[in-house]
């Protein structure tokens, strides 16, 4: 229906639930006003012939930093990546300093990010001993995605290792729960196994095994409890085997990194680079989380993007940082993939805004549908372009893909109708809000 709206898109490929086509896109008041025969009528029309708009990217697993750890990351740095990568909305992990584990911590980072984030947040509430009986509460509060528990692979009160504790959290909450999915005894008991100065033996250390037990112990306690569990970053073909005869009670998630980079290649050139937990694995468990993508057993993608400065990473192994950039290069290097057949543009979408919408519950967002948040990446798939360390906007400033040709390329992020970010430009001041969930949703007088 023709009308007057703020924003046409105009003749762009539009990728939503009933497909591909060409057609224009109306936008009024931050949201979705109306697909195909929309009239002429707008504020402001941008010629969208030969891109495709996509439903806005979800990065639902990201680490920012602050605060705390502001000299690596924080809410702008990470946020203004987010948005040049074509990212509209980001998902923070609670491993900052102070950990987000309460709500006062909660509303502090809500307030630093409300109007100074580029992209629309959330962020997750870590679990521990100590606030298990809170996170009832805490997982219902505004600018909360969740509940994050480390069973492996973090220190202090936020590892939770034991089945005693991750049942009584598990008892506690009613949304579904994120899990860092390593086994904390297995890792303590192979320490020795780490070489130094050599990042290969990382994957040797934190074997399959690992993770393969530590997933078999959740699945075992989600199942006892009657709670559901989003499986993060998943790393193994024997993971991938388990995870799909649980589906009634598991989701899980696959990253960017572990769906493109594989040892021993990726020790090779890039050392500590390439560290990450848990760590990248040899190209047969890389192509079992392909074959896990394929068969719908991954739910989401995210890039765990988890910065550290270059003297950080340069530490001699294993006391070097484990993390890497990720939110900006998310959307090119998942196109590439697109690109060479490995999934179809609609998957691609699946994975990245109506997956997480699915899994997380959120309100008003992962769809290209009226009445829906203006949340729109716009991608041009012919483009080929070489990522490179300096467009990198990350407080970290590097990149593991510097100098990697990549076909597929972010040109424009709109966020609730705001055209923020359009052919590698900022355009407008940031503006992001607390993404709204269903199971949250406040009443309204």
């Amino acid at each position: 229906m023709a009308g007057s709206y703020d924003l046409i898109l105009k003749g762009g490929t539009i990728v939503n639930q009933d497909g591909e086509g060409v057609r224009d896109l109306a936008i009024a008041g931050g949201r979705i006003a109306a697909i195909g025969d929309v009239g002429s009528s707008a504020a402001e029309t941008i010629d969208c012939r030969g891109l495709h708009v996509l439903p806005g990217v979800i990065d639902s697993h990201v680490h920012f930093r602050e605060p705390g750890l502001t000299h690596k990351e924080d809410l702008e740095s990470g946020s203004r990546a987010a948005v040049l990568g074509g990212v509209t909305a980001v998902f923070e992990m609670p491993n900052t300093e102070p950990n987000t584990v309460n709500k006062a911590a909660l509303a502090d980072k809500v307030a630093r990010a409300h109007h100074r984030m580029h992209c629309d947040f959330a962020f997750y509430i870590g679990a521990t001993r100590e606030n298990t009986h809170e996170l009832a509460m805490l997982e219902r509060l505004p600018g909360a995605c969740g509940v994050k528990v480390f069973m492996g692979s973090s220190t202090g009160s936020l590892l939770i290792e034991d089945d005693d504790g991750i049942r009584n959290v598990l008892k506690a909450i009613r949304r579904r729960t994120a899990f860092h999915s390593e086994d904390e005894y297995r890792l303590r008991e192979r320490m020795h196994l780490r070489v130094e100065g050599d990042p290969s033996s990382h994957p040797v250390w934190r074997d399959a095994t690992t993770a393969l037990l530590c997933t078999q112990r959740l699945i075992r306690l989600a199942r006892e409890t009657g709670a559901r569990v989003h499986v993060l970053h998943i790393t193994t073909k024997e993971e991938i085997e388990f995870l799909s005869g649980h589906k009634d009670v598991a989701t899980a998630e696959a990253t960017s990194a572990h769906l493109t980079l594989a040892a021993p290649d990726c020790y090779e050139r890039l050392g500590t680079l390439a560290q990450l937990n848990p760590p990248v694995r040899d190209a047969s468990h890389r192509d079992g989380i392909w074959r896990g993508l394929a068969q719908g057993v991954i739910d989401t993608i995210g890039s765990d993007h988890s910065p550290h400065t270059r003297e950080e990473k340069a530490h001699p192994y294993p006391k070097t940082h484990s993390g890497m950039t990720g939110v900006q290069t998310l959307v090119p290097i998942m196109l590439d993939h697109v690109n060479a057949g490995r999934l179809s543009l609609a998957r691609f979408v699946d994975l990245t805004s109506a997956g997480p919408a699915r899994i997380y519950g959120i309100a008003r967002k992962g769809r290209i549908a009226a009445g829906y948040d203006a949340d729109l990446t716009l991608v041009d798939l012919k483009r080929r372009e070489t990522i490179t360390d300096r467009w990198i906007a990350s407080r970290a400033a590097w990149t593991p893909y510097d100098g990697v040709s990549v076909t597929g390329w972010p040109v424009g992020t709109f966020v609730r109708g705001r055209k923020v970010m359009f052919q590698g430009e900022i355009v407008e001041p940031s503006h992001g809000e607390a993404v709204r969930f269903l199971e949250t949703i406040e009443p309204t007088a």
